[in-house]
């Protein structure tokens, strides 16, 4: 029997494909879909349904939140469908929505790719932190947070033959490193499995061993002769002294050395090892100024590239920029087709449907910003938006 087939490839030059009568129908069953829907979109009740699908934004649902110290906890997410793996060391940003306002946050993936496919992050709700104590002690299984794809160069190298390791963590730095070791060590019921053989120093600072996230997998690595463990607990022994590094790792010059901790440690171990000739390879997560979102009605300053306007809070930045003589891109002015939708890097804004805040901090957003619609969308304080003016 000769299968006929009806591929653009086989037709002649000029000659259109007439659709088949399976996809005519599909398209008008779509037609008919966007219809019921509006104003929304069928994706939008996609969403309600299974908001991890293929094509949908990137999202993830809370699988379990596993405290670790008493102000840490470690929270395994369950990846949306497009989620595109990881490797050990990198960070992924989580937004989240606190009272009303969406705000993202970067934490360091704290295992390898799993056979599961789920991710962890472990996070340490600091002092007036809003969203890490959110994060800590009132997410629970089932919610659903907002992902970004994983980044970050800090990663080992493919190939550790002939490397010898130093792994210098303080506090919540640790996280970065154990998703290494756990990668590199993996554990089982019975004990570590070693695939390969290291010679790994961990130098690891906390104010002490109660406080000290993940001290237990490192404990259990250096008993098993995986690693060596350093320890300097700073509440009973004082703040690390970097000039003391060489007596506690004797051969440090000849370790590919990575550190992950607060701005101060990383400053004193750069100046050290640039004094050196050496490579350091650092990780930090910096903060960026909080915004200024005011009272949320009163509106702020929007800057695009070359330009600054003055937008009121009840009007949306589109019709506030074309008053002003910024040309924007534009649809249908109401929310629908996203043909209005450009990056911010920084700032709040305000969706005029609802009332909700979506945030951008520099540090914390990434370097494409967040896509918000100009069309329904307001300024919350000072905002800057990726769009020449």
């Amino acid at each position: 029997m000769v299968e006929m087939s009806t591929s653009p490839a086989l037709l002649a030059p000029g000659e259109l494909r007439r659709p088949a009568l399976r996809e005519r129908l599909s398209r008008k069953v779509w037609e008919v879909a966007e219809t019921i829907a509006t104003p929304l979109a069928p994706a939008d009740y996609l969403d309600i349904f299974n908001p991890l699908r293929p094509g949908a934004d990137l999202r993830g649902r809370i699988v379990k939140v596993v405290p670790e110290t008493a102000d840490a906890a470690t929270i395994e997410i369950k990846p949306g469908a497009d989620w595109e793996d990881h490797v050990p060391g990198q960070y992924v940003r989580v937004g989240v929505e606190v009272d009303g306002v969406r705000h993202w946050r970067a934490y360091s993936l704290t295992h390898g790719p799993r056979r599961d496919g789920h991710i962890s992050i472990t996070v340490k709700a600091v002092p007036d932190g809003k969203v890490s104590s959110h994060l800590v002690r009132r997410l629970r299984p089932g919610r659903i947070v907002h992902l970004e794809q994983a980044a970050g160069d800090f990663v080992l190298p493919g190939d550790l033959r002939g490397h010898k390791l130093l792994m210098v963590t303080a506090g919540s730095g640790v996280t970065p490193v154990i998703g290494m070791l756990r990668n590199l060590f993996p554990v089982t019921d019975e004990g570590v499995v070693e695939r390969q053989r290291l010679d790994v120093t961990v130098v690891h600072v906390a104010p002490s061993r109660p406080d000290s996230i993940f001290i237990r997998n490192l404990e259990s690595l250096a008993e098993a002769g995986a690693i060596r463990l350093v320890t300097r607990y700073s509440g009973t022994e004082g703040r690390l002294d970097i000039d003391t590094l060489t007596e506690i790792v004797p051969d440090l010059r000849e370790r590919t050395a990575y550190a992950c901790g607060p701005a101060g440690l990383l400053d004193s171990l750069q100046a050290w090892y640039d004094a050196e000739g050496l490579p350091l390879q650092t990780e930090q997560f910096r903060l960026g100024p909080v915004v200024t979102t005011g009272d949320g009605q009163s509106g702020g300053t929007v800057t695009f590239t070359g330009k600054s306007i003055e937008a009121p809070g009840g009007k949306p930045i589109l019709d506030a920029a074309e008053e002003a003589g910024v040309l924007m891109p534009s649809g249908c002015r109401m929310g629908i087709c996203f043909g209005c939708v450009l990056p911010m890097k920084e700032g709040a804004v305000r969706d005029l449907r609802n009332g909700e805040v979506t945030v951008a901090r520099p540090g914390e957003t990434g370097p494409e910003g967040i896509p918000i619609q100009t069309c329904i969308s307001a300024a919350a304080g000072e905002c800057v938006i990726d769009h020449p003016a």
